[in-house]
This record gives structure tokens, C-alpha cells and sequence, in this order.
């Protein structure tokens, strides 16, 4: 009795790994009969679990979704995943989950082994987090928004923009991308007749379900760093191209992806691409990197590098500022030696 409870255990932890299993694969990974593979399986049926079977040289089993949530069987790294991932839930941006996940994690917490148990409270009590003050979106919204990429449906809803205006729109949803501080949806705008990037906390949902639509070719195949992209550069009435005089790597480790676009160019250097609404808040963004750059442009920006620099300057007691800024290669401005920044004439 102890073995064939041992080996039902291992036959759903098979059909949980994989979506199809012929049951001549599933009789060798057990070492036991197709026979008596279908007899486990009618076992597991009786129990609860919705094993489905089909017939033929493709037939074979599949672990279904039932009616209600089966015992789950995790190996060691899965269960650690789950109870940070859990951890993590109950402080992170989605909202009204909180409460969800600290009861999942109590179960999880519950049947750990004692080895395992020791590596999640290691790390619990190791880890300190910052609670998140920006805005949160539903488990709903999210839930809603993922079911509509998946089954292709659109979806209508109420749309509040970066300025304040609301708006009705009606998209085509294809992906959720998490910057680990906010939610966007990508989605095909049907009346801009575009693609656009919504956050997903300023959504209002109208509709649950929308009418089926046949999927169009995306607008890139890295969707997350075209989505990076429009967050940085795209959505902003400034757009600024600028040569920083560090590695791309040591410029990344500062500037979040949705804040703006590192190119490398050489060893020790690279193109930042960022966008922004104020001139004077862009200026003093790409300052504080802590690196000597170069504005190419806009023209706007390099005369504002100029005057934050002269007024930051005489804050400094330096009444003299004429050399701030001084003649570079081929013409351009360039920085003085000292942490002033430096433009492109």
C-alpha cells in the first residue's frame, strides 16, 4: 500500500511539470505497466483530480483544471520561490492581495520541511523593504487585463493620462509589463489607430469581455524594452540624446530602464536617450549620474546645462563663472575639469 501511495504521488507530480504525458512515458518514468498507469490514474480521478485521457497514436494524459484547487506538489526550489514570491506579494504594488498572500504564505509556511523553513526566515529576517508610497493597481484590473491578452478580446475602459485627462478608449490587448514599480498594458489603441503603453493603476475597466479580435504583428519583438522606450523618451516633449563618459554598464546601474535608454559605444562611454517634461528637472537628472557628459540635444536642453551650471556655480561663491563651459572637439562645449557639466553648442 506504501509504494502505490508513493508512486500516485509521483504520477501527479508528473502531470503537474508537464501539460501532455503518453502513457507509455509516463509507465517508463514509473517503471511500472501502461496498465497499471491507467489504473493509478482512475485512483487519482476518484480523488478529485480531473486527469483527462485521449486515445490514438497522439493520445495520452493531461492534468486538468477542476472545480476546485488540488494539492500542489513542489520540489525544494519551487516551494522556496513560492514563499518569497509570496513574501513579496504582500508588499508589492498590487493592491488588495496583501491579505490573500500572507494566508497562502502561512499554509506554505506550515508544511515546509525545517531546511527549507530556514532558508525563507534567513532571508525574511535579512531582508528590509521599503513600502512602496505610488500608486497601486487591483488584483481585478490585473486579472481582467491578463485574461483579455490571452483569449485576444478587447477591452474598453476609463482612462486618466499622465496630465489629468480622462478619456474613454477601446484597445487590443497583447502584454502586461512589470518595471517592478508599475504595471503597463501594451495594447493597440482602435480609436488612435496605434500602439500605445497604459498604466494600469489609472484604468477603470467598463467591460469584463470585449469582441474577439485576430492578432495583429507586434511592434517589436522585445516588448519590454520597447516598452522601456516609450516610458523614458517617447511620451515626454523633450527628447534628449547625450554622450556620458562612463561604461553602459555603470551608467544602467543608475538610470532604470524606464527612466532612459543606455547605448554603449565604447569601453568608456555611452549614449543615454531620455525624454522629460522640464528642461531645468532634466538638467540636473543627468548631472546627478555623478559622470562627465555631453548634450547633443535638443538645443534647449544645452542651453539649460548652461545656466543650471552658471547659477549652481555662483550658489558655490564663484562670481567668475565664464569658464564653466569651454570649447571641446570640433566645436562642441565641453566640461571644465571638476564635476560641471557640459553642453553641446
Amino acid at each position: 500500500m506504501l509504494e502505490t501511495s508513493a508512486r500516485l504521488l509521483r504520477l501527479l507530480s508528473l502531470l503537474q511539470v508537464h501539460r501532455d504525458w503518453s502513457g507509455a512515458d509516463l509507465a517508463d518514468r514509473l517503471g511500472v505497466t501502461p496498465r497499471t498507469v491507467r489504473r493509478d490514474v482512475d485512483k487519482l480521478r476518484s480523488l478529485g483530480y480531473p486527469v483527462h485521457a485521449s486515445t490514438g497514436t497522439a493520445g495520452g494524459y493531461r492534468l486538468g483544471a477542476g472545480a476546485a484547487l488540488p494539492p500542489l506538489l513542489l520540489d525544494d526550489e519551487e516551494a522556496v520561490a513560492v514563499a518569497i514570491g509570496l513574501r513579496s506579494a504582500a508588499l508589492g504594488s498590487v493592491e488588495g492581495i496583501a491579505e490573500a498572500s500572507v494566508r497562502a504564505l502561512a499554509k506554505i509556511d506550515q508544511v515546509l520541511p525545517s531546511r527549507l523553513r530556514r532558508r525563507v526566515e534567513a532571508l525574511r529576517a535579512a531582508t528590509v523593504t521599503v513600502d512602496s508610497r505610488g500608486a497601486k493597481v487591483s488584483a481585478e484590473t490585473l486579472a481582467l487585463l491578463a485574461a483579455a491578452c490571452r483569449d485576444r478580446e478587447r477591452v474598453r475602459f476609463d482612462y486618466t493620462a499622465r496630465a489629468g485627462q480622462d478619456s474613454l478608449r477601446e484597445v487590443e490587448p497583447y502584454r502586461l509589463v512589470h518595471t517592478g514599480r508599475r504595471w503597463y498594458l501594451v495594447a493597440y489603441d482602435i480609436g488612435r489607430a496605434d500602439w500605445r503603453t497604459f498604466r494600469a493603476d489609472r484604468m477603470r475597466p467598463r467591460t469584463t469581455t470585449g469582441p474577439r479580435f485576430a492578432p495583429r504583428e507586434e511592434p517589436a519583438q522585445d516588448t519590454a524594452e520597447w516598452t522601456a522606450r516609450r516610458l523614458a523618451v517617447e511620451q515626454y516633449p523633450y527628447r534628449a540624446r547625450i554622450t556620458m563618459r562612463a561604461s553602459a554598464q555603470a551608467v544602467a546601474d543608475r538610470i532604470p530602464p524606464e527612466y532612459g535608454i543606455v547605448e554603449p559605444v565604447g569601453a568608456e562611454s555611452c549614449v543615454l536617450t531620455v525624454g522629460g517634461d522640464r528642461l531645468e528637472t532634466m538638467a540636473l537628472y543627468v548631472a546627478m549620474v555623478g559622470v562627465e557628459f555631453v548634450v547633443h540635444e535638443p538645443p534647449e536642453l544645452i542651453a539649460q546645462v548652461r545656466a543650471t551650471a552658471a547659477r549652481l556655480a555662483r550658489a558655490a561663491g564663484d562670481r567668475d563663472t565664464g569658464g564653466v563651459v569651454r570649447g571641446g572637439e570640433d566645436g562642441r562645449a565641453a566640461a571644465a575639469p571638476g564635476p560641471a557639466a557640459s553642453a553641446e553648442s
